[in-house]
């Protein structure tokens, strides 16, 4: 494991200081404080192929590289802008419904801390609700948005949590993520802030705050219908320019913030503020709707089933695949396995759903079977190929 995740919380008399951008990043730097490390001069980059093969093989963590970003053609950039356009009043009113749901349960001093880089577009965009007129004479809240990296196997970064602790509450801060596929994340977490409570660190609350949980893992979400949220479509160019995180022994040392690099050469390709404008603009137009629909969540029965993860071991079983890590679940994974892994096929609920017109195109570009499943319990998975 990495020294800079392994080290005694609170250990350190000095802690590394948070990036912000636009000296790191794209976004403005009120939205996000960056617990990261700049590695932007690093050379992480590997073959996509080679890399899958060598994570598969157990010779590399998927941390420790970063894949070469993929940059879609003009035609999925275009499928980009009308997939946010269509979904903005949906995206608007999960961002407004989760974050009263926080408040409801949490009170109005909190803390948001996402999960760099899926949960830090859905962050910003929950700092910008509460900070606007909620409607029913709620007050604006000045909300504090950190992003920490957390990395499946590794655990969250430890240096984060130190840092955390000693400006704020621990008891105030809500993690948030953009969706849950089959829960692997909030598994994690929860495990993760345990060992460091157990270490010695403050006590962290795990409640994981979603935009989404198609996999009815977390209790705290603006819906659970698994629909396309605008910011999977995309890597670094919808995330502020930011890589995914890495944990990396030859560049993350003890008392280090895990690290991420900012791709500033995809400047011009840049959507990051456009996704987030569009979505704010929207908050007029469901303003109305927030009290009925938080009122329904409220009332609904959100204990976590994790019916995600059961319907993942069924198709893992059924395809044969050696582990649980190659089925993606939901839109937002399985998009990502589209941008970013080596996918071996598509499994589909419904053949020619208006929101897998993304899918279709990355699957084509790449050369992936796209397979019907009527009985699929998400709209739709990705497989990942084994590769060794």
């Amino acid at each position: 494991m990495n020294a800079a995740s392994n080290s005694s919380p609170g250990s350190a008399l000095d802690l590394p200081d948070p990036l912000y951008g636009p000296e790191f990043g794209s976004y403005a730097p009120h939205e996000v404080s960056w617990l990261l490390k700049d590695l932007s001069d690093a050379d992480l980059e590997a073959d996509v192929a080679e890399r899958e093969r060598r994570i598969q093989a157990g010779d590399a963590h998927y941390a420790e590289s970063l894949p070469i970003e993929f940059q879609p053609d003009a035609a999925y950039r275009e499928l980009f802008d009308r997939v946010l356009t269509e979904s903005a009043h949906r995206l608007a009113l999960a961002v407004a419904t989760v974050s009263e749901l926080v408040v409801a349960e949490r009170g109005e001093n909190i803390v948001l801390v996402s999960l760099a880089r899926a949960g830090t577009p859905v962050g910003i965009l929950m700092k910008r609700w509460l900070g606007t007129d909620r409607g029913a004479g709620k007050a604006a809240l000045d909300v504090p948005h950190y992003a920490v990296s957390i990395v499946r196997d590794r655990g969250i970064d430890t240096v984060a949590l130190d840092y955390i602790a000693r400006h704020h509450d621990p008891a105030s801060v809500v993690f948030v993520d953009g969706w849950t596929g089959k829960g692997a994340i909030t598994r994690e977490l929860t495990e993760a802030l345990d060992t460091y409570h157990a270490a010695g660190g403050a006590r962290f609350d795990g409640e994981l705050a979603v935009l989404a949980d198609p996999g009815h893992c977390v209790r705290t979400y603006g819906t659970r219908d698994d629909f396309l949220i605008a910011s999977a479509c995309l890597n670094s160019t919808v995330s502020g320019l930011i890589s995914r995180t890495v944990l990396n022994d030859t560049l993350i040392g003890p008392g280090e913030f895990h690290g991420a690099k900012f791709y500033r050469d995809l400047a011009e390709a840049d959507v990051s503020g456009r996704l987030l404008d569009t979505i704010s603009a929207a908050f007029d137009s469901v303003r109305d709707r927030v009290p009925a629909e938080l009122a329904a969540v409220l009332a609904s029965d959100r204990t976590p089933t994790w019916s995600g993860w059961a319907s993942v071991e069924k198709v893992r079983e059924e395809y044969g695949i050696a582990s649980v890590n190659f089925v993606k679940p939901g839109v937002g994974e399985t998009t990502r396995v589209l941008l970013r892994r080596v996918p071996w096929r598509v499994l589909v609920r419904e053949a020619d759903a208006p929101e897998h017109a993304h899918l279709r195109l990355l699957a084509a570009a790449r050369g992936v079977p796209v397979e019907v499943v009527p009985d699929l319990a998400y709209s739709c998975m990705g497989l990942i190929k084994e590769v060794q």
